[in-house]
């Protein structure tokens, strides 16, 4: 692994709102030798998409309950549709990127979650095909992924895009790991004020789910990163994507959103 390779995860609620200056930046990186693997959620969209369709959707623990029906929707609108938006404002700004589902070359390998009685067709990633991603790389190419995973028996999954992130993170020992969102990062409550926390340790991640500050979206995105810790990644970076240069600042170690690292090396917040 090239040690200038680093992940970013987009939002599907923060994708659109995006600026171009944003998809610029990423090209300016490409051009300097920097690696960066994008992989993205669509949820507001699919959302929407079930909609149209008159598809039931809900949600549990911040999840999609999918169903076979659901599932070929959720494939359509981030392989199909997202993922290309993505890919063709890329272009647009300057950047070479191509896009890819996870169910391509086996990208994402994935089995049931643990859950999957509530949930249904959601799956956790086993295995990434790093071969792959580091083959488009070396290349000059920037991958762009949709979470869409495949099964030992070729059953299709839907995995969370944090989850998935997460897992391209941890295999690619890429760091920091970016997740870019539509809030400034993790809020809590300070001397009874609430305020971004610049930094958040793993106890503390877990203190603030019970007490339900973190709650809904967030908790996968957290749980992702935790996971990453454990990992080969040591930083997880939570920004707001409209913030101008915002990658650059996280890249340079600038104070901005809230960091996620392990017990030891965080600040105080």
């Amino acid at each position: 692994m090239n040690g200038n390779t680093f992940v970013i995860k987009c939002g599907g609620s923060t994708l659109a709102a995006l600026p171009n200056g944003f998809f610029a930046e990423l090209a300016a990186f490409q051009r300097q030798g920097l690696q960066p693997v994008i992989v993205h959620g669509g949820g507001p969209e699919i959302s929407q998409s079930l909609g149209k369709l008159g598809i039931h959707t809900e949600f549990v623990d911040g999840l999609r309950r999918t169903t076979s029906e659901v599932l070929d929707v959720v494939e359509m609108v981030l392989a199909g549709k997202i993922n290309k938006e993505i890919v063709r404002r890329m272009t647009q700004n300057g950047a070479k990127a191509v896009g890819l589902s996870g169910t391509d070359g086996r990208l994402l390998t994935a089995q049931p979650v643990a859950n999957a009685d509530k949930l249904g067709y959601v799956g956790e990633v086993t295995e990434v095909n790093t071969e792959l991603l580091n083959s488009l790389l070396s290349v000059g190419y920037i991958p762009v992924v949709a979470p869409v995973g495949l099964g030992a028996d070729n059953q299709r999954y839907n995995i969370n895009a944090d989850t998935a992130a997460g897992a391209v993170a941890s295999s690619l020992g890429a760091t920091p790991f970016i997740v870019v969102t539509d809030v400034p990062g993790i809020a809590g409550t300070v001397g009874g004020v609430k305020k971004v926390l610049p930094s958040v340790t793993p106890s503390k991640i877990k203190s603030m789910i019970e007490s339900g500050e973190i709650y809904g979206g967030m908790i996968p995105k957290v749980q992702a990163a935790l996971k990453c810790l454990g990992g080969n990644v040591n930083e997880v970076v939570i920004v707001n994507g409209s913030e101008p240069g915002v990658l650059g600042k996280v890249l340079r170690g600038e104070n901005i959103g809230t960091k996620i690292t392990a017990e030891q090396a965080a600040a105080p917040a």
